[in-house]
């Protein structure tokens, strides 16, 4: 489990993210902070998304939940790169339910791209992290792209969910590219076995993300966000390699 994070989000946790999206000027401090634009970026729809992951995760079970809300080509770690859904066909299920709940979100201008984080529990007391891409499909719901973390040492605290954040990128002007057209990534990848590279974006392309896996199964995953004219890593995540069995 520590390297598929498998979580679950209870209701008390999401009610306590969508009140702190939805929070008036008296509860400000909670409010997530982010730069107005002329996007349909909406951080509340990735919130609903994991409420609705999560309950899916209860009431059919927890690899269910995993594969009914993954993209056809979404990308899991076990450790080494997969095609989630051909590794998650005929999967058992676990005993018990890990939960989890999500702590940051990050979206792009257009609203078709963004990320979630937070720290997920597991019933035998381990600790760990995860970060979740979800991409909008036309009907306008979200689903996966790609879900990995990580466990954590019991002293060091998982990302505290008490208070929600949210960051949106700035929207391109008319006519501006948001990044250079050589790492621009559109359209979906082949219908093949990921590699040890991968990457997107957003359609307006305020948003991108990349990963490198290692021969040795150690990893690193990047998000780059439009702030200021200029695409700023938001969000790095360094997991080493699996301890040998």
């Amino acid at each position: 489990m520590s390297r598929v994070p498998a979580r679950r989000l209870t209701a008390f946790a999401g009610g306590i993210a969508i009140l702190a999206l939805a929070a008036g000027p008296a509860d400000a401090r909670r409010r997530p902070e982010y730069a107005p634009g002329v996007g349909t970026a909406n951080p509340s729809a990735l919130v609903a998304a994991e409420i609705a992951f999560a309950r899916t995760a209860r009431e059919k079970g927890q690899w269910k939940a995993f594969d009914e809300f993954a993209d056809d080509e979404a990308v899991m770690f076990v450790p080494e790169p997969v095609r989630a859904r051909d590794w998650l066909s005929g999967r058992k299920e676990p005993a018990a339910p890990v939960q989890w709940q999500a702590s940051q979100v990050w979206m792009s201008c257009d609203g078709t791209l963004g990320v979630t984080k937070g720290g997920w529990q597991q019933p035998d007391g381990s600790v760990g992290y995860f970060t979740t891409i979800w991409q909008r499909r036309k009907k306008g719901d979200y689903r996966w792209v790609l879900d990995q973390g990580d466990t954590l040492p019991p002293a060091q605290a998982v990302p505290n969910s008490d208070t929600l954040s949210a960051s949106v990128a700035d929207c391109a002007r008319p006519g501006e590219r948001s990044e250079p057209e050589a790492l621009v990534v559109e359209g979906k990848a082949p219908k093949t076995a990921p590699g040890m590279d991968g990457k997107g974006r957003s359609k307006d392309g305020t948003l991108r993300w990349s990963y490198h896996v290692n021969a040795d199964h150690s990893r690193s995953l990047s998000v780059s966000l439009l702030k200021n004219g200029t695409m700023t890593e938001v969000l790095r995540s360094d997991v080493a390699a699996p301890k040998a069995q």
